[in-house]
């Protein structure tokens, strides 16, 4: 669809009556309820973002495949949204359709394990380390889908998702389904060839695993487990890991700290202290209020190092004009930190 065709789409999803049509022919066609002016903070890990013009929930692949193909008929502007762990969701929403997958059904056939778009990645580590087969371990720290996971080439602890990757069932623009090998995936670090081919969707995936002692494979899961406790801001609102790593040089975490950005804030977005590559949130917190730290992170590190750090988190919804006057007072654009919300978790 062309940049205009979306525009004009979306202009006409701004009429209540249009809205509550297309709602109820979804629930028709379809079999979904649809629900209007959804608020959308409660479907993110970093708690913040506007409303959905519609939100509706594809809880298999059936029904993802459905209203993929109903979106795209009617040209309404489409979101797909999993378990929100690597997105913020602007303050004035998204408009057209948005579809939170909570497909999740699994198979184990062998040393293949082929899971839905909506499984989480610990689900996945935790049910391939039962079944004796290794390869998925690196999941327990990966907060989203299997969805996310294959369109952003997900990776922690020395592996990713192209380390053990058979496959991708992808809806692809023309409404057709394909079953493409990892090879024509383009996985990249935290990249993939559907970044940028935003109308070809992962409907499932099949991973090629090791067959492994289950109970040395739960010792890994163990130790990650330890590790993030340790190192990471586990149980306060962030999305993950702000920035990709560089290329070269030390890595995104490091050169923010060396920075001293640790504890800066803005307004309720502020740098964690336990890793400085997370960005949290504290309650009263805006989009708004974690892109401008974002943005202030990006111009400290260009003017200390000459990089340009790269988003890993992506911002969804309607950014446009950003950046936004700031009439939200915007809050205290400290260095202090503030050991309030540290102490809570």
């Amino acid at each position: 669809m062309t940049a205009a065709a979306r525009d004009e789409a979306g202009a006409r999803v701004f009429c209540a009556a249009a809205l509550t049509a297309l709602g109820g022919e979804i629930a028709r066609r379809v079999g979904v309820k649809a629900e209007r002016d959804a608020p959308l903070a409660r479907f993110t890990t970093m708690r913040v973002g506007g409303v959905a013009d519609l939100l509706v929930t594809a809880h298999n692949a059936f029904e993802l495949r459905a209203l993929v193909r109903f979106a795209r008929a009617r040209e309404l502007p489409l979101t797909i949204l999993g378990r929100g762990s690597n997105v913020v969701i602007s303050d004035r929403g998204v408009r057209g359709l948005l579809v939170h997958v909570k497909a999740e059904a699994t198979r184990l056939d062998g040393e293949r394990y082929r899971a839905e778009a909506g499984v989480a990645m610990a689900r996945a580590a935790t049910e391939t380390q039962r079944a004796g087969l290794s390869g998925l371990e690196f999941g327990l720290a990966i907060p989203g889908t299997v969805g996310g996971a294959v369109w952003a080439n997900a990776g922690a602890h020395g592996s990713d998702v192209h380390a053990v990757l058979e496959s991708a069932d992808v809806l692809l623009a023309d409404g057709s389904e394909a079953r493409l090998d990892v090879a024509d995936l383009g996985l990249t670090y935290r990249d993939s060839r559907l970044k940028h081919a935003p109308d070809e969707i992962v409907i499932a995936a099949t991973f090629r695993l090791e067959p492994a002692d289950a109970d040395l494979i739960k010792e890994r899961l163990d130790d990650i487990r330890r590790w993030r406790q340790a190192h990471q801001p586990l149980g306060l609102p962030s999305a993950g890991s702000t920035f990709r790593n560089p290329d070269e040089g030390p890595a995104a975490g490091e050169r923010i700290d060396a920075a001293g950005l640790k504890g800066f804030r803005i307004g309720g977005a502020r740098v964690s202290e336990k890793h400085a590559n997370f960005v949290i949130t504290e309650k009263g917190a805006t989009a708004g209020d974690v892109r401008r730290l974002a943005d202030h992170i990006r111009a400290t590190i260009r003017g200390r190092d000459g990089i340009e750090l790269r988003p890993e988190i992506e911002f969804v919804g309607d950014w446009a004009g950003w950046p936004w006057p700031d009439d939200s007072g915007q809050g205290n654009d400290s260095a202090e930190p503030d050991d309030t919300a540290e102490g809570e978790r």
